[in-house]
């Protein structure tokens, strides 16, 4: 309940100070200024579309375009906030003179050209995939090496849609992988986009199996028609569950996190042998210490996207014991993804989109 009045108080907090900003800055009536600060609120607003399930009452295009602005405003809203909140500050230390924040076109212009070019440059740098390469060195005896491609965090739906999508799947079956591992939120939050645009046949032309546990976005929607779709998708869903690749690899998929009747990982490990080599998928990297306990060799996480933009990579940098990157705690070994996808506006700066290649041997 506290988290959820911080997250209607801060923005509320940022449009007020926002608007202020606004209407000492813009060089037009007080009509044209309401007109500004109304459009920018409602902007604002049609986030809420989403997370109250009004976007799926709306013709596709429609809901795509209000899904689009509205999340990509708190970015727009971010950037601008601290903005001012430094010039503020360099008016107060007489650096910057008063009049360059009051009635001011030169400086509309200049945070406009700066605002588009930021988002510009972040949107590209979202559309450059980044290709990690991992080793998974081992002294336990496998059938076979493994090139294993990963990825997390997809979180299709509005936003990223089959078009994107198939670039994906184009990208991941030309590194013919044998094993193909996604730790969880596939899905943004509506299904809907998903089955319109018939989605699970680009997942049934990946050329490896594919294994992935939940993440929380898939409860926030319909679960049921998230598992009804992995099902159609081809996708091998493991919850609190075990998937046998051989007699010496195994991976493993835990419930979400926010599930806290969930197996441990002892119950869910009993029947495997020490020998065997053991993935776990688990979407939140909580709790690391229990696969290191477990005796499990690597472990797939995402969730954290860290941050999607910076300066917010330096909260989750600090919220989570490894937020993104390689980890290695005794024995085993974690990877912390940022996401292939993204929720909401697709923008990264100081973070990147990635999907990891690993070579297990």
């Amino acid at each position: 309940m506290i988290w959820f009045s911080i997250l209607i108080i801060l923005p509320l907090l940022a449009l007020t100070y926002l608007g202020w900003h606004l209407w000492l800055l813009l060089p037009f009536s007080s009509a044209w200024k309401i007109g500004v600060i109304v459009l920018g609120v409602m902007c604002f607003l049609s986030i809420f579309l989403d997370f109250t399930g009004l976007l799926d009452r709306l013709p596709l295009p429609l809901a795509r375009v209000l899904y689009n602005v509205g999340t990509s405003s708190l970015i727009v809203i971010l950037y601008m906030v601290m903005l001012f909140a430094v010039l503020d500050v360099c008016t107060l230390l007489h650096l910057v003179p008063r009049q360059w924040l009051h009635a001011n076109w030169p400086s509309c212009l200049v945070i406009f050209v700066g605002l588009f070019g930021l988002l510009l440059y972040g949107n590209i740098h979202y559309n450059n995939k980044v290709r990690v390469k991992l080793d998974l060195p081992t002294d336990k005896s496998l059938v076979s090496s493994r090139k294993i491609v990963m990825a997390s965090d997809l979180h299709l739906g509005y936003h990223n849609t089959r078009r994107a999508l198939a670039r994906w799947v184009d990208m991941i079956n030309a590194e013919s992988p044998d094993i193909i591992l996604i730790a969880g939120d596939i899905i943004d939050i509506s299904v809907r986009p998903l089955i319109e645009e018939n989605m699970a046949a680009e997942f049934r032309r990946l050329q490896a199996p594919v294994y992935a546990c939940l993440g929380n976005h898939e409860y926030y929607g319909n679960l049921r028609s998230a598992l009804k779709f992995y099902q159609d998708a081809g996708i091998h869903l493991l919850v609190d569950s075990v998937a046998t690749i051989d007699s010496t690899l195994v991976v493993v998929g835990r419930d979400d996190h926010g599930n806290k009747t969930r197996k441990s990982l002892d119950e869910l490990l009993a029947g495997v042998e020490d020998s065997t080599y053991v993935i776990v998928l688990d979407h939140k990297p909580y709790d690391l210490d229990q696969a290191e306990r477990a005796g499990v060799d690597f472990q797939l996480s995402g969730h954290t996207h860290r941050g999607q933009v910076w300066p917010l990579s330096w909260v989750t940098d600090r919220l989570f014991e490894c937020s993104w990157g390689s980890l290695q705690r005794g024995s085993t070994r974690y990877y912390v993804s940022s996401g292939l996808g993204i929720w909401g506006g697709k923008f990264r700066i100081g973070t990147q989109s990635e999907y990891v290649v690993a070579e297990l041997k």
